[in-house]
């Protein structure tokens, strides 16, 4: 074998670290060379990057990376205070970057992941962490989706799914550890944003109820050994299973017979420790402005009122005027409500069939399809598909939710529907529902964000609420220029879901800041939206436990309304809206003061007449 001299060996290093070496010492001359602010923020969005995907397995996975996938991320305190630390670290570093020596397309992203590591370093002290159970998250709702969207190709994967399995006891105490720390500190949920909870867990602990877990090993691939598939079944029977169900156990029994009848009886964020500025700082991450809590409620009085009168313009046009003999002669406030109680208990509005349901779905989203050409250059790559709310999830879920998929991982987005009491999911509001969560709403964006081009990884997978909600909210008026609200109970269920994200502005700091009680908000909700009681009480019980995350919808969306309307107005005939569309997704998700600035450059760049063509 050729060997290489020390002067050659040297030579090598040299050209990588950037150090010069004196001919024929073999000493280097020189330390290495400074690197400039360009390549030290790419080198720190690299090296969390890594970081994220080692702390996560699960998010690293769905990227593709299995590198990790024998472990489950540390859900203990310890692990906890190490990541704030180290996110502190990162912070740390970006901010010794001169900022001022990067180009336009960094800057941005310098932003972004300021605002992204200055918001989890700031709500630590907050020790939210010691409240993470409820009925939309903890283990019980995590453990059963362990299989969902991770790759089974291999005996590998399947010892990978297994060994990561045997780790939901320890994930199991961590969480139980923090639960009872947090009752000491009373930093717990309200407990009326908990009663679902046992309801869940006795699901998955009833016959059947880990089905979902065992679903991997009822089609073991082909390419797997006789040894190896005694293996896995052996494997998922005596170690596996019982792992999980003795994890879950110890969970459900401390759960309701400590933390349960210790939770707090309070429902306002306010009411905790550093209650008020937790709620600020909680709206603040949320929305990405400053608004106080007062202007947000306020903002939504004024928006229910505006919605309210147009809804009454809707029902004077609906056949209802003719149904009711009376109609024309109540007064509007009367008019309202028996209109909002025909809607909600006429069964032509219902479909008895949770099949028809997704079927209907699965239509409009195919129908919507056909139009996205019309409103923007660039589509995304990736597909979408509609599915139901798995069964144990659905009495206490809302209407629908979206899940992004991935390309690396062969996995479509996936719009989810609830299918549980059929008569509480109404008609009138598939069609807003469909253009928010599939296209061109959450799936549109997100598929997007994940194939831009030259930016950092980060960039791709970041969530602004304010941006991705707003957004969405937004698509869903789009429908009218698509002429699918034609029908005036369509007309109207979009108009219900505007006024449903602006009561969201007045009853979520009504209750954690302003001393609403919850049947107040309730009864707000009941008075001036047609949602289903089930849906009321399901949505006042989120924004319970999830303080500020309700309000960045209209907020979000509102901006977004009022930047396409200051474009249309400056570049009048030249407007095109394809390519506003393309500016707002084009960064993907970003605080709405990074959207303004994007759009009033791009609105700079095309005077008023300038031809797009």
């Amino acid at each position: 074998m050729k060997r290489t001299s020390i002067v050659g060996r040297l030579a090598v290093a040299a050209a990588v670290t950037g150090t010069a070496v004196l001919a024929g010492a073999g000493i280097a001359s020189a330390a290495p060379a400074t690197p400039t602010a360009t390549e030290s923020l790419h080198r720190l969005f690299a090296d969390r990057f890594a970081w994220e995907m080692n702390e996560y397995p699960a998010s690293a996975m769905r990227r593709g990376d299995y590198t990790n996938a024998h472990r489950i991320a540390d859900a203990s305190l310890d692990a906890i205070e190490r990541r704030h630390a180290e996110t502190g670290a990162h912070l740390d570093r970006l901010l010794a970057i001169d900022r001022g020596d990067l180009d336009e397309d960094d800057l941005v992203s310098y932003e972004l992941f300021e605002l992204k590591l200055r918001n989890a370093v700031a709500g630590h002290r907050f020790r939210m962490f010691l409240a993470p159970v409820g009925q939309r998250f903890g283990p019980q709702v995590s453990i059963p989706q362990m299989a969902d969207r991770v790759r089974f190709e291999s005996g590998e994967d399947y010892e990978n799914y297994l060994s990561r399995l045997k780790l939901v006891p320890a994930w199991v105490d961590a969480t139980i550890e923090r639960l009872r720390l947090g009752v000491d500190e009373g930093r717990t949920a309200p407990r009326v944003s908990l009663l679902g909870v046992p309801e869940q867990l006795d699901a998955l602990l009833a016959e059947g109820g880990l089905d979902a877990l065992a679903a991997p090993l009822e089609s073991l691939p082909a390419r797997l050994t006789a040894a190896e598939r005694e293996t896995v079944t052996r494997r998922w029977a005596y170690e596996a299973e019982p792992a999980v169900r003795d994890g879950l156990t110890r969970l459900r029994s401390y759960f309701v017979d400590d933390y349960l009848p210790n939770a707090r009886e309070t429902i306002a964020a306010t009411s905790l420790p550093d209650g008020p500025a937790y709620y600020q700082h909680q709206l603040r991450v949320m929305t990405t402005t400053d608004m106080t809590a007062q202007e947000i409620h306020t903002l939504g009085l004024r928006e229910v009122k505006r919605i309210r009168a147009e809804m009454m313009d809707v029902i004077r046009r609906s056949d209802f005027m003719q149904r009711r003999t009376d109609a024309s002669e109540l007064d509007d406030d009367t008019l309202f409500r028996v209109f909002l109680r025909d809607l909600r208990t006429n069964p032509r509005f219902y479909y008895d069939d949770p099949e028809e349901l997704l079927a209907g779905y699965r239509n409009i989203c195919k129908l919507v399809d056909g139009w996205l050409p019309k409103f923007f250059h660039t589509l995304p790559r990736l597909p979408y598909g509609v599915k139901e709310i798995p069964a144990f999830m659905a009495p206490h879920q809302t209407t629908a939710y979206y899940q992004y998929g991935s390309q690396e991982n062969g996995e479509a987005g996936t719009f989810y529907a609830n299918t549980y009491a059929l008569d509480q999911r109404p008609k009138y509001e598939m069609i807003a529902l469909a253009m928010h969560e599939a296209v061109p709403g959450h799936h549109l964006q997100s598929a997007l964000a994940q194939e831009l081009e030259n930016v950092p990884e980060f960039r791709k997978n970041t969530w602004f609420t304010a941006f991705g909600e707003g957004w969405a909210l937004y698509s869903e008026r789009l429908g009218m220029e698509m002429g699918l609200y034609d029908d005036p109970y369509d007309d109207f269920g979009r108009l219900l879901y505007e006024m449903w994200r602006a009561c969201r502005l007045v009853v979520d700091p009504g209750m954690h800041a302003l001393g609403w009680s919850r049947d107040r908000a309730v009864q707000y909700m009941l008075d001036n939206t047609a949602l289903s009681e089930l849906n009321i009480n399901t949505e006042i019980d989120r924004y319970i436990a999830w303080p500020g995350q309700a309000c960045a919808y209209k907020i979000g969306e509102l901006r977004i309304r009022a930047l396409r309307q200051r474009a249309e107005a400056k570049l009048t005939r030249s407007f095109d809206l394809r390519a506003f569309h393309d500016v707002v997704l084009g960064a993907g998700s970003v605080p709405l003061s990074v959207l303004e600035r994007r759009v009033e450059a791009w609105i700079r760049s095309h005077p008023a007449g300038m031809s797009y063509d």
